[in-house]
């Protein structure tokens, strides 16, 4: 068993966090700085399994970079009656339980008792995994290596039942990794664990939060919606993000900019609330768009400390002002220059989009919304003459409602598209490829004829200085 840290800190308790550049941005970098360390398991044998919930953020990032399937291992622990952060056991998928035979007997756990307790946990467990197994069957880990990965590791109780759970499993390997973790607990996962690998060891761990600048709750839906993203077939092989900063008045936002060879057009994408350029929906769509021949320009239109205030997500009037920074910075790129601007948007990030487009000067040639807001850019309807698409999911009915109304109200040509059985999150198998489909079309159609309509134009003045 190896820590990848521990073999290059230095023995200093000052070590422990080394001021702000020991700090993770978040869940997605925080995943993506795992896999250097684990290349070894880019072998087609690794199953990732991400234990819910944050740290299937996680390990989705790490499936991408090893080219591994990904799954998730549901644990739940078995507290003791009476005291239930101590774990009598734990209990997994397919009727997996594994005891703590010490604490058992320790604390005079009856076997009544433990029934009670694993009848609740079990019913726990089931409603998760309903949720789960809709988009992604379990996969077997008979003979390959299981590589479990968590957010962060505190005590290491989690991580050991789930290294008990894979090798119940048929699991023949078992590695666990976390971008964090305490010193001790790693130590404590021998012998359930044959290999450990984190980025950080302290000795002094505290809140596992407090390890990362971005460290949001993540909801059942968003689990769901990456290991069913991670089953899908892959987009082929993407044009490359550049990272790229973005000056928008008194502050800088980062991005991720990709421009494949003879790119027609750029999309420009607005994040929903609570989102950013690291948002693997979007992310996703992006890969589909380059392959469909658009450039495309993921980028955070807050700071993290103006995220904070829920008040700016809902901001729109600031979220347009960043969106037209980036058209503005766009136009003096020479990778992207010329082009025609189409936006998509997502939730809040949708009304941002619209009320950019009203704006005449920004020139945004077509606009996409995925389950967005136009409600909230309502006084700017009227006076969209971009076209505008509207794409809904049947089974967001509250959503559906505010597009209808609000595509009464555009002024331009445009079209709502209504995705059949998808939630607001577009979660469902084949949900999101479907609206990436829509909004390939929109922006091959639309961004197309702006960019003739720009050569007509450049041509007329040619032909008036001759």
């Amino acid at each position: 068993m190896r820590s990848a840290a521990e073999r290059d800190r230095p023995g200093s308790e000052d070590m422990d966090r080394d001021e702000n550049t020991r700090i993770l941005p978040d869940r997605v970098a925080a995943g993506r700085r795992l896999v250097p360390l684990l290349s070894e398991f880019r072998d087609g044998d690794t199953v990732v399994l991400g234990l819910p919930r944050g740290g299937v953020v996680v390990g989705y990032q790490v499936a991408r970079g090893l080219d591994a399937p990904l799954d998730v291992l549901v644990v739940r622990k078995l507290g003791v009656p009476g005291w239930p952060e101590l774990a009598a056991g734990a209990i997994g998928e397919g009727g997996v339980r594994v005891l703590n035979p010490g604490v058992v007997r320790g604390e005079g756990v009856d076997d009544a008792e433990l029934a009670a307790v694993e009848r609740t946990e079990r019913a726990a467990l089931d409603r998760r995994l309903a949720g789960l197994r809709r988009v992604r069957p379990q996969v077997d880990l008979a003979g390959r290596t299981a590589l479990i990965v968590d957010d962060g590791i505190a005590t290491g109780a989690t991580a050991r039942a789930a290294c008990r759970i894979a090798r119940a499993r048929g699991a023949r390997r078992v590695v666990v990794a976390a971008p964090v973790a305490a010193a001790s607990s790693v130590a404590a996962l021998s012998p359930d664990a044959d290999q450990v690998v984190c980025d950080r060891t302290p000795r002094r761990l505290g809140a596992i939060g407090s390890w990362y600048e971005h460290f949001p709750p993540v909801d059942d839906g968003e689990v769901q919606h990456l290991v069913a993203l991670a089953a899908a077939p892959r987009p082929a092989a993407d044009a490359g993000d550049i990272r790229v900063s973005i000056p928008a008045g008194p502050v800088t936002l980062p991005g991720l900019l990709a421009v494949p060879g003879g790119a027609g057009g750029i999309v420009v994408f607005a994040h929903g609330s609570g989102s950013s350029r690291l948002s693997p929906r979007n992310q996703y769509v992006a890969r589909l768009l380059n392959r469909a021949g658009f450039a495309t320009l993921l980028f955070d239109l807050l700071t993290p400390d103006e995220s904070i205030d829920r008040r700016n997500v809902f901001d729109i009037d600031l979220l347009a002002r960043r969106l037209a920074a980036a058209i503005g910075w766009i136009r003096h790129q020479p990778a992207v220059a010329g082009r025609p601007v189409g936006l998509f948007g997502a939730s809040t990030g949708a009304a941002a989009a619209l009320a950019a487009a009203a704006d005449p000067a920004l020139d945004v040639g077509a606009v996409v919304s995925r389950g967005g807001r136009p409600d909230l850019a309502d006084r700017w309807l009227p006076a969209i003459g971009t076209p505008t698409l509207l794409i809904v999911g049947g089974a967001d009915p509250v959503v559906l409602t505010l597009n209808r109304e609000a595509l009464d109200r555009l002024a331009g040509p445009k079209h709502l598209a209504v995705v059949p059985g998808a939630t607001h999150l577009f979660e469902e198998p084949g949900t999101l490829d479907q609206a990436a489909a829509l909004a390939t079309s929109w922006f091959a159609e639309h961004l197309a004829a702006a960019r003739a309509g720009h050569a007509g134009v450049a041509d007329r003045g040619a032909r008036g200085r001759r």
